[in-house]
């Protein structure tokens, strides 16, 4: 495998990774608001994590990706949601500070930090960008499976790649009035 290069980083950082958290980022925040407030409790089978763990364990594994990404080395110290993080409301608004905070610190990283090896549980050392893909992966995935907990539920699910049911119902609603 060749060496990543500094304006390859660079690239990679400004040009696919930073927008695509961003955008993907404002989804999964949608999904975990459109849990009611009431329902964080709601599972679909016992074995299954509740809504609010699903969600918890969304945002708190991208914290860790994008601290990992930031700080050239990951913290696996297990990160249980804080008491005052009472429902998806409250856990939807740490995500977004969270992120918000990460995005900076990243934005400022020089090419050097951004082509240093990270490694990770000892299976992968690749450059910190390369992390991105690994941390969007896996937010997409356990977006999917929350976003289908939220009917169930009696949420809606919002738009996510183009409108869906619910949001569609909701524009032609908006258009009667």
């Amino acid at each position: 495998m060749q060496t990543m290069q500094p304006e390859q980083a660079v690239f990679l950082l400004n040009a696919v990774a930073l927008p695509t958290l961003k955008n993907e980022h404002a989804v999964t925040r949608k999904v975990i608001e459109a849990i009611p407030l009431d329902k964080g409790d709601y599972r679909p089978e016992p074995v299954a994590k509740t809504a609010l763990e699903l969600a918890w364990h969304i945002v708190a594994a991208e914290n860790r990706f994008l601290g990992g990404i930031a700080t050239g080395a990951f913290d696996f110290t297990p990160f249980h949601r804080p008491a005052e993080l009472r429902n998806s409301a409250d856990v939807a608004r740490w995500y977004g500070e969270a992120v918000a905070q990460h995005v900076e610190r990243i934005e400022k990283m020089s090419a050097s930090d951004l082509t240093k090896p990270v490694d990770f549980r000892g299976i992968f050392q690749l450059p910190a960008v390369l992390y991105f893909a690994f941390s969007s992966n896996h937010t997409i995935h356990h977006r999917g499976q929350l976003s289908t907990y939220l009917r169930p539920m009696g949420g809606k699910v919002p738009a996510i790649y183009g409108e869906s049911y619910d949001s569609a119902e909701a524009r032609k609603a908006a258009q009667v009035i």
